[in-house]
């Protein structure tokens, strides 16, 4: 974000980010995490890293939604319930933020943004370019949309084309350029805005995005789809850095073995580890970073291959993210500064719990879909000397 001294136009843009509770179609949808990151979040870094943008407001009526909008670095309008119910719309809660937000800060936005959550891939660049339609481009309102080449039909009447004429079918390349609008940024002057009571007003500037980065997300199966082109939609610095990073916890069977047990005929078990991982793990420590094992299983190897890392392990343990939330309290450590490794279901609680959920590479697919970044080597075969990479620099590189 900037302020108003490095903006072209001279005046405040309030981003508004419209995030009730309530979601019929995906229930809790605007906390759903797409890439390891709530969608609200999502909304949020791409306002905040615009260049354009002086202020970023979440307007909610849900407790769950302000305390994640807050911690990735918005403010928090609480809405009132006339305008939190399904039938509300978009425009009246923007409206009442704009109103809260000069109310607290004493500031009247210049341009208002209207962003909404249910666009995950949207980019900062994008909201620059809505922005700067207006604030320069002389534009009254803009929003994004992308070039759309279907024929649409309407089911009235043994159908007809609304597009086209369904007795001609011209080539793409005759025809008139049709433009979708993709639903993910609005960009309105703020007092033609409180005039016309809604987005569409004066001149209205078309801003041409990617198509592919275009997805709304209505149901779960728009969700879904969200969730498998995350790994490569988002960008690929979406691994973290030391910086990012205070402690690091790990899952044991599948995460740092190959997810096989060995059992002789006296009923032991043993499982296949990397030594790779060990050398990661040494790594780690002595950067300084707190490292724990984590795991479900109570099998002694657990603990033997915690003995030999000098790592302290939790394990025979059936809410995780329990002990994890514990051990983080214990030690001063930040759970949004937690790196967690993991690779099946019984992860996913501490996935919602920290700030870098990390699957290998092999992990349950619902497992990588809510993972913020993957490994590309499986578990047992350095996975956890990867993730070290990323932390520590490409000279612990397999």
């Amino acid at each position: 974000m900037t302020d108003s001294s490095s903006n072209p136009a001279g005046g405040q843009v309030l981003a508004v980010i419209p995030a009730r509770g309530g979601s019929k179609g995906v229930p809790g949808k605007n906390l759903a995490p797409v890439g390891g990151i709530p969608l609200v979040a999502r909304a949020i870094r791409a306002c905040t890293g615009a260049h354009r943008v002086s202020a970023v407001v979440v307007s909610t009526d849900d407790p769950a939604i302000a305390e994640v909008a807050r911690s990735a670095g918005a403010e928090v309008v609480l809405r009132p319930v006339a305008i939190a119910g399904d039938t509300a719309t978009s425009e009246a809660a923007v409206l009442h933020a704009m109103d809260a937000h000069a109310a607290m800060t004493g500031t009247g936005a210049d341009v208002v943004l209207l962003v909404q959550c249910t666009s995950p891939f949207l980019t900062a660049a994008e909201i620059d370019d809505v922005v700067a339609a207006v604030t320069e481009g002389g534009a009254d309102t803009a929003h994004t949309v992308t070039p759309f080449h279907g024929f649409v039909w309407r089911d009235e009447d043994s159908g007809y084309g609304v597009n086209h004429d369904k007795a001609t079918r011209p080539r793409r390349q005759d025809r008139p350029q049709d433009l979708l609008e993709t639903g993910a940024a609005y960009a309105m002057r703020a007092d033609g805005f409180r005039a016309a009571g809604h987005r569409f007003f004066g001149r209205t500037a078309l801003v041409r995005t990617d198509p592919a980065r275009v997805l709304e997300i209505d149901d779960p199966a728009d969700l879904a789809r969200a969730r498998a082109l995350a790994p490569l939609l988002d960008s690929a610095a979406t691994t973290p850095t030391r910086d990012d990073v205070d402690a690091v916890v790990l899952d044991f069977d599948g995460t740092q073995t190959d997810d096989r047990v060995l059992i002789d005929s006296d009923g032991h078990e043993a499982v296949t580890v990397h030594r790779g991982d060990g050398l990661g793990i040494a790594a780690l420590r002595r950067a300084g970073l707190p490292v724990l094992i984590l795991s479900t299983e109570t099998n002694p190897v657990v603990a033997a291959r915690a003995r030999k890392l000098q790592v302290p392990v939790l394990h025979g343990i059936d809410r995780k993210d329990i002990a994890l939330k514990q051990w983080c309290e214990e030690n001063g450590i930040a759970p949004e500064r937690v790196l967690y490794a993991g690779n099946d279901v019984n992860d996913l609680p501490c996935f919602g719990l920290v700030g870098w959920p990390v699957a290998v590479a092999g992990a349950h697919d619902v497992v990588r879909a809510a993972a913020r970044a993957v490994t590309t080597t499986h578990g047992g075969h350095g996975a956890i000397r990867e993730i070290a990479a990323w932390l520590l620099g490409p000279t612990l590189s397999r």
